[in-house]
């Protein structure tokens, strides 16, 4: 293998700057659902951007950009490539580095091996992943080529606006039974490695460099709708109502507690929620609720998921109402494969860089590709632990500490026999 390289680093810094700019609000935060106008015009940006580097890009069925460099790939583009990669798409006012750090500096990473004609065993691709924030379903693009959709599944999703991801999505230009095509079979990829900042406090706080993650949350999640009646609001009387926000209220206040009957790991969260029809002076007929809940525990996860299903049926039952649920597949948890483990902690000491391992409470691609091939996160520290706001930032000098990282890994990782 090639010795130490180094990434760009005002390059790949730049790069950052530039991709934050499409879906910049008011607020400084970054406003880019998949397949928005913004998420459509970064997209542009990306390629034109991968372009001129010498690369070239491909699009799958459902939105996944893969980028690759034919030039590195002469005589090995038949066998199964290392990737690296993340998103781009934003939850709503989030930050600028949570994905977009993960994707650029794949990018870079393939473009220095590119220019530093770096021998490799095997391809290295970068990979863009669609709706990772789950804006119509968790980790949708990853989730696609790990276990599929089918149409009628595609076709039942909703964004978080109410937009119906198959309008959306062929507005944008997709096609549904393309997208229903995307699976990847076992033995495509031969290992997958994300960089991603760490969204919470803990490297700061100790001073370290990166973080080589041991493992990922299972994560479960989906709608639950309650059906009332809509009546007068002065003329109804309150022993007579069928209120849809009072039960919807009623579930919700029990999550906390449905959270810790699992364990202090456990965690739920209700972050949408929406009335019908929406009048101060009419008693509710439908509320909804979106819920997402995690645990390091598979096992648990489905555990709290049953709870929370028993509880929406209950709370229900006690205003004599009826309740739906649209709960997605529950994302496993995902051990972090010790191979690329090891070559992640290689290529730290390799840069006399400081570390420690550490367990993801956030979800990521990753752990479906998890599923595929093995797979490995580096972390780097996020200021104050924020991410999800527009208060998100990475110092320059621990993004490009955990771009050569992942460069030195990739190297390693791609420098693998074929057999």
């Amino acid at each position: 293998m090639s010795g130490l390289v180094l990434v760009n680093a005002e390059r790949l810094t730049t790069t950052l700057r530039a991709l934050a700019r499409f879906g910049l609000n008011e607020d400084g935060g970054v406003d880019r659902a998949s397949f928005s106008s913004a998420d459509r015009q970064a997209r542009t940006w990306l390629t034109s951007w991968c372009e001129e580097q010498g690369l070239q890009v491909a699009v799958d069925g459902i939105g996944n950009m893969i980028v690759s460099s034919p030039e590195l790939e002469r005589g090995i583009a038949d066998r199964a490539p290392v990737w690296s990669g993340s998103h781009i798409d934003a939850v709503p006012n989030g930050g600028r580095y949570d994905g977009p750090l993960g994707v650029l500096a794949a990018i870079e990473c393939l473009t220095r091996l590119q220019e530093e004609e770096v021998s490799l065993e095997r391809p290295v691709r970068a990979v863009v992943y669609a709706d990772e924030e789950g804006n119509y379903a968790h980790l949708l693009g990853s989730s696609a080529l790990a276990r599929g959709f089918t149409v009628d599944e595609l076709s039942a999703l909703v964004g978080r606006d109410g937009d119906r991801f198959a309008d959306t999505f062929t507005a944008a230009g997709g096609d549904l039974l393309a997208a229903a095509r995307v699976r990847l079979p076992q033995g495509s990829i031969h290992a997958s490695v994300e960089l991603h900042i760490e969204q919470g406090p803990v490297l700061e706080r100790e001073g370290l460099d990166v973080a080589n993650v041991t493992g990922i949350v299972a994560i479960g999640g989906g709608t639950l709708r309650f059906l009332g009646r809509a009546d007068h609001a002065g003329t109804t009387p309150m022993d007579g109502r069928q209120d849809a926000v009072l039960a919807m209220a009623d579930f919700v206040t029990r999550l906390p507690g449905l959270a810790r009957e699992v364990g202090d790991t456990s965690v739920v969260t209700t972050g949408i929620v929406k009335v019908w029809p929406g009048g101060s002076n009419v008693v509710a007929k439908m509320a909804e609720v979106v819920v997402d809940y995690r645990d390091p525990s598979t096992e648990k996860a489905a555990a709290l998921g049953d709870l929370i299903a028993s509880a929406a049926q209950d709370a229900a039952h006690r205003r004599g109402l009826q309740v739906e649920s649209h709960v997605e597949p529950l994302i496993p948890a995902a051990p972090l494969h010790e191979t690329v483990r090891q070559a992640i902690q290689a290529s730290v000491q390799a840069h006399g860089y400081s570390s420690r391992d550490l367990p993801s409470g956030a979800g990521h691609d990753s752990q479906n590709l998890a599923t595929l091939a093995p797979t490995g996160m580096i972390f780097v520290p996020s200021v104050d632990g924020r991410s999800h706001s527009p208060a998100e930032l990475t110092h320059d000098a621990d993004v490009v500490r955990g771009a050569n990282v992942l460069l030195g890994t990739l190297m390693r990782l791609a420098a693998a026999p074929t057999a």
